[in-house]
């Protein structure tokens, strides 16, 4: 007997757009959350349907990496007839999780306090830029503001070039799984206790946390975290990229058992003895002159001449690989970290899974939906919303401008 996946009894509206939001939420879907995307059919739905540059006519390979598995519902929220249909849909829902500007949730009256009549368990779940609550509640937050904003382009780059933001949306992405890991906690505790809540998650508050001990550090002890030479770790010594003869290589010595790994696979050099350098505190106070030798060291063979080394002997190593290197990876390939659907304009739609596991994971996956494609559908298998109340519905502006929104066949 196959078991369903283990989100598959959860139902979450999600008042979702572009990144962060629908990052946390596509997680949930794989692991079988019913997601049902609420869109605003006045903007032509979620603005990630029309991000450059594989987009064509609303739907886009942007849209495709973050809404597989998702249902997608055109409603207009700002109408009478469109908010009496998302306040039934809230009746028979678990969460409404939104990504929207701190100050939005509550002029759409989507917040626990405005539907807790509807359902007392429901899961009002907000991830915006700053909070719903502070002085830059109501400022539009984005992940590149983020990282300038919370300290962590001060951190990235070389000591003498400029601030420097990650090459990939990371504030964005954890502001979502954040987001995400609220909701489902939220729906457990309103499933044991029958009463929902609040919760108020920002990107703000993710990037600040993920400062964790460089925080530490300087809260306790003043400590001053600055940019530090390719890329190095900033107490472990020898934890950085270093050139090779070809290209660049990432070594850690996280303990002391791998720096003697290290020098034992290099051949153990004469410097290597150097007592300056016996100890990971002796190696931290000289790290230049330690890491210098070790970088004229690794100039002298190719990236695949030293893994072929260092891996063999236990050294934690990798190759500093291009994103294609990186997708066609053994590892990769071996841990199913793509995952294939079908879409009707892109053709076989090639994506990166989740890491999120929880048993065996979801063996088939689903194209995003196209925009209101399951408008129909969702009203008749979850409200009972016969054709005729479909129509009239659509007549008095629920699905927006357009009247004739056809009905769906479920």
């Amino acid at each position: 007997m196959t078991r369903p996946l283990p989100l598959a009894d959860v139902r979450v509206l999600a008042v979702e757009q572009y990144g962060a939001g629908p990052f946390g939420s596509v997680h949930l879907a794989d692991l079988g959350a019913e997601i049902v995307k609420i869109e605003d059919p006045g903007t032509g739905g979620d603005v990630g349907r029309h991000t450059p540059p594989y987009a064509e006519d609303g739907d886009s390979l942007f849209f495709e990496a973050f809404n597989r598995n998702k249902r997608s519902v055109v409603l207009d929220l700002t109408d009478p007839a469109g908010r009496e249909v998302f306040e039934e849909l809230v009746k028979v829902s678990d969460a409404v999780y939104s990504n929207l500007r701190g100050d939005v949730p509550a002029k759409m009256r989507i917040r626990y306090e405005d539907l807790k009549h509807l359902n007392p368990a429901i899961v009002c779940c907000s991830l915006s830029g700053y909070g719903m609550t502070g002085p830059r509640s109501a400022q539009p937050g984005y992940d590149y503001l983020l990282q300038g904003l919370a300290g962590w382009m001060s951190v990235t780059g070389e000591p003498d070039g400029p601030p420097t933001k990650s090459g990939l949306s990371m504030v964005d992405y954890t502001g979502g799984i954040v987001a995400a890991l609220s909701m489902v906690t939220a729906v457990h505790a309103a499933r044991r206790d029958g009463v929902g809540t609040d919760c108020d998650v920002s990107l703000y508050d993710t990037a600040i946390g993920m400062l964790t001990y460089l925080a530490t550090w300087h809260l306790n002890r003043d400590f001053e975290p600055s940019r530090t030479h390719h890329s190095a770790h900033p107490s472990l010594v020898p934890f950085q990229n270093f050139a090779t003869a070809d290209s660049w290589v990432v070594i850690g010595c996280a303990k002391q058992k791998f720096w003697a790994r290290l020098v034992t696979a290099i051949g153990s050099p004469a410097w290597a003895a150097d007592d300056r350098f016996a100890t990971p505190a002796g190696r931290y106070a000289n790290s230049a002159e330690c890491l210098g030798h070790l970088e004229k060291e690794l100039l002298t063979r190719t990236t695949a001449e030293w893994l072929a080394v260092l891996e063999p002997a236990g050294v934690p190593c990798a190759p500093i690989n291009t994103i294609p290197q990186a997708l066609v990876e053994e590892h990769t390939a071996a841990r199913g970290l793509v995952v294939t659907t079908e879409h009707p304009r892109f053709g076989s739609v090639h994506q990166v899974a989740s890491p999120v596991r929880v048993g065996d994971p979801r063996s088939q996956h689903h194209r995003a939906p196209l925009l209101g494609e399951h408008t129909a559908a969702v009203l008749g298998e979850l409200l009972g919303t016969s054709e005729a109340d479909y129509q009239a519905l659509a007549s008095r502006g629920a699905f927006g401008t357009d009247r004739s929104a056809p009905w769906i066949s479920r």
